[in-house]
C-alpha cells in the first residue's frame, strides 16, 4: 500500500487539514480533493471511488469527510483498516467534528497522522500507542525539571537567609547607635584615605549564564559608597524578596506617609505533628445590598515529621453553625469521623505519610444568606456641583473574627487629580497610575467593628465600582478546630501544633 495523502475536507471538497506522505504540490492536493465530491455516486453506499490515477477511500464524519488518497494498486482492505484508525484518531483531539475545531487542532492531528503512516506505508501502531508517542513524555525531562525546581528552592532559601542576616545586622546597629556594618568586599574611593564598604549579595539563578561583574572606578569622593547607604544591589535584592512574597521591615525614616508597615512575621513553632487549618473566601455583593454568591473552601492539612507519630488519630471540634459540608480524604475512616469526629486511617496498621502535606479534611460552604457576610461594605456616591461626594463605611458582621491588614480598594476616575479626603478611620493611599484609592485598616475586630471614610472627586456614581476587599485572619470563618491528637495504640496524647489562616480569594462589591 502506498498512501499519497490523508485529509479532512468539507463535503464541497475544501481541504481543512491535509498531510502528504509523498512529494505533492499544494495545487495538486487541492485539485484532487476538489474533484472528490463530484466523483461520488449519489444513492450508492460505497467507501471508495477511483479515477484513472488515484483511489479515494473515505468515511463521513458528520458534515466532513476523512479521505485517504492512495494508488490504484494498493490493497483496499488495508486501506479501509487504515481509514478506520485515522477516523478514530480525530475525536481524540477534537471535541466536536466541525471545521473550526479541526483547524484549531490541526497540528495535533498532523503529528498523529505521522505516527500512523511513514513514507506512504502504514506503521504497526494502535490508538493507545499513538497517544503515548504524541504526548512525548520523557523521563529525562522530568528529572531535569525536578533538579531545576530543587535548585530554585535552594536559591530562594539562600536569599531569605541572607535577607534575615542583613535585617538582623541593621536592627543590632540601630539599637547600639552605631552605623550599620557593610557586607561583602571593600572598594576604594580613589582618594587613598577614604575606604568604604558596599553591600553585595549573590543570588543563585539556575539556567542563566553568569555575567562577569565590571569594575566601577569612582571619579571622586562624591561617588564613594558610604557605610549604611542602601545601594542598587540591596534595592534589587529586597525587590526580589518582595516578589517572592517575603515581608521586609523598613526603617521609619525611609517609610512614606500613608504606607502600611509590613513586618516580618515570627516563625511558627511547629511540632512533629503539625496541622494547618486554611480557609479561602470568594464573595460577590451588589452595591445596593444583596449577596449574589459566597463560597468558603476550607482544608485541614496534616504534616508528620517523626515516624513514631505516624499512627495517630485527630479529634476535630466541629462547632460550625453556618452549614458547611465536610468531606474526608479517601484513606480516612469515614464512619469513625461521623460517629466520633475522629480522623484516622481506614487501615489502622498503616501510618500517615512522613514529611508530606496531606489534606485529611476539607469543607465547603456556599450561600446567598446576607447574614453570613463577614464584612459588609456600603458605598454611597452622590453627585454634587463639583463632582461626586462618596461616603463609604464598613461593619464587621461576625464578631468572632479578627481581620488583619484590611485593604478596601475603590476605583476612581483618571485624569481628575487626587481625591479630597474628609473624615477617615485608618489610612489611605491614592495610586495615580492604577487610578485606585486604597483604604487601609490594620485591624477590624469586635472593638473596632465599624468605620467610615468620606472623599470628594469629580466623577459619576458608577465610577467607584467594583470595590475590592482583601484581608487575612488567624481565626477561621467556619468554627472547625483540632481538639487533640492521640496515638492509635493506647490513646496517649501527642503534642501537636496548629496554624490557622483565613484569606480572601475574591471579595467584590459590584
Amino acid at each position: 500500500m502506498v498512501l499519497l495523502a490523508a485529509a479532512v475536507c468539507t463535503k464541497a471538497g475544501k481541504a481543512i487539514v491535509s498531510r502528504q506522505f509523498v512529494e505533492m504540490t499544494r495545487t495538486r492536493v487541492e485539485g484532487l480533493l476538489a474533484a472528490f465530491p463530484k466523483l461520488m455516486n449519489t444513492g450508492k453506499q460505497h467507501t471508495f471511488v477511483e479515477t484513472e490515477s488515484v483511489r479515494y477511500v473515505y468515511q463521513p464524519l458528520e458534515k466532513l469527510y476523512m479521505v485517504l488518497i492512495t494508488t490504484k494498486n494498493s490493497n483496499i482492505l488495508e486501506d479501509l483498516e487504515t481509514l478506520r484508525l485515522f477516523s478514530r484518531v480525530i475525536p481524540e483531539y477534537c471535541r466536536v467534528l466541525e471545521e473550526g475545531e479541526i483547524s484549531e487542532h490541526c497540528f495535533d492531528l498532523i503529528f498523529a497522522f505521522d505516527e500512523i503512516v511513514a513514507l506512504g506505508y502504514r506503521e504497526n501502531v494502535n490508538l493507545a500507542q499513538i497517544r503515548t508517542f504524541t504526548e512525548m513524555d520523557s523521563h529525562e525531562e522530568k528529572v531535569f525539571r525536578a533538579v531545576r525546581e530543587t535548585q530554585e528552592r535552594e536559591a530562594n532559601a539562600e536569599m531569605k537567609r541572607k535577607a534575615k542576616e542583613l535585617q538582623r545586622a541593621r536592627q543590632d546597629a540601630e539599637r547600639s547607635g552605631k552605623k550599620a556594618p557593610g557586607f561583602g568586599g571593600f572598594g576604594n574611593s580613589g582618594m587613598g584615605s577614604v575606604t568604604s564598604s558596599s553591600i553585595i549579595t549573590d543570588t543563585i539563578q539556575p539556567e542563566k549564564s553568569k555575567v562577569a561583574p565590571t569594575s566601577v572606578r569612582p571619579s571622586g569622593p562624591s561617588k564613594a559608597l558610604k557605610l549604611g547607604v542602601k545601594g542598587k544591589e540591596v534595592e534589587n535584592f529586597v525587590d526580589k524578596l518582595k516578589s517572592e512574597g517575603e515581608n521586609i521591615a523598613t526603617s521609619g525614616a525611609g517609610r512614606k506617609a500613608g504606607e502600611a508597615s509590613k513586618v516580618l512575621q515570627p516563625p511558627v513553632n511547629t511540632e512533629s505533628v503539625h496541622l494547618r487549618i486554611e480557609e479561602k473566601i470568594s464573595l460577590n455583593c451588589g452595591r445596593d445590598g444583596g449577596l449574589q454568591n459566597m463560597e468558603v473552601l476550607g482544608i485541614i492539612t496534616l504534616t508528620v515529621t517523626d515516624e513514631k507519630y505516624g499512627r495517630i488519630s485527630i479529634l476535630v471540634n466541629n462547632n460550625d453553625k453556618k452549614g458547611a459540608q465536610l468531606q474526608t480524604h479517601p484513606h480516612v475512616d469515614k464512619k469513625l469521623f461521623i460517629t466520633e469526629s475522629l480522623i484516622g486511617l481506614k487501615n489502622q496498621e498503616k501510618s500517615f505519610p512522613l514529611n508530606n502535606d496531606l489534606g485529611v479534611l476539607k469543607w465547603r460552604l456556599q450561600s446567598t444568606d446576607e447574614s453570613l457576610i463577614p464584612l459588609t461594605i456600603n458605598c454611597w456616591p452622590s453627585e454634587s456641583e463639583s463632582g461626586c461626594d462618596v461616603n463609604i463605611e464598613y461593619e464587621l458582621q461576625d464578631e468572632g473574627l479578627e481581620l488583619n491588614d484590611v485593604v478596601i480598594t475603590i476605583p476612581v476616575p483618571s485624569g481628575v487629580g487626587a481625591p479630597v479626603i474628609g473624615d477617615l478611620d485608618g489610612q489611605y493611599n491614592h495610586d495615580n497610575r492604577k487610578n485606585i484609592l486604597e483604604w487601609s485598616l490594620p485591624v477590624i475586630d469586635v472593638k473596632n467593628r465599624s468605620g467610615s471614610m468620606e472623599f470628594s472627586i469629580p466623577g459619576k456614581p458608577n465610577d467607584f465600582f467594583p470595590i475590592n476587599v482583601s484581608f487575612v485572619s488567624k481565626r477561621n470563618f467556619c468554627d472547625i478546630q483540632v481538639g487533640k491528637v492521640t496515638h492509635v495504640e493506647g490513646g496517649s496524647p501527642v503534642k501537636f501544633s496548629t496554624e490557622t489562616s483565613f484569606v480572601v480569594d475574591k471579595y467584590e462589591i459590584l
